[in-house]
């Protein structure tokens, strides 16, 4: 978070004023987006019409002329998901994820070597016990 704070004034190579200027017209498009989705005129029905016999054209909402509304719809709706992915680039340039162990590594501590028993010399054997005669 301090390699992000620090270096505020710049976002990857666009610098802030850029920054800034796509986030207002990002507000202004989503308040124009706002305005033509409310003054649409609903579809009707909705799920009151399921109950009911109502026909396929009901409840799909049947097909409706193209509107200038429905067309300013759309082209907000395209200018604002392709500001915000701008937007979300833009913020992710500059701020890379980082491990948070990064620059806190240390050397591991030697570790000493232990011998390890070769497999060509057989074990040292104990000889039998002598057998008793009594």
């Amino acid at each position: 978070m301090g390699h992000a704070c620090a270096d505020r004034g710049r976002l990857g190579n666009i610098s802030s004023d850029m920054y800034t200027v796509i986030k207002f017209i990002l507000l202004f498009d989503s308040l124009i987006l706002a305005t033509a989705v409310l003054l649409q005129a609903g579809q009707g029905g909705g799920l009151a019409s399921l109950g009911g016999g109502a026909g396929t054209e009901t409840i799909m909402g049947g097909r409706q002329a193209t509107t200038l509304l429905t067309k300013v719809t759309w082209w907000t709706a395209g200018i604002f998901l392709f500001l915000a992915l701008v937007l979300t680039f833009m913020t992710q340039q500059g701020t890379q994820a980082r491990s948070v162990l990064e620059g806190q590594v240390q050397a591991p501590a030697p570790v000493q070597s232990t011998p390890l028993p070769l497999e060509n010399t057989p074990p040292a054997k104990t000889p039998p016990p002598a057998p008793s005669h009594r």
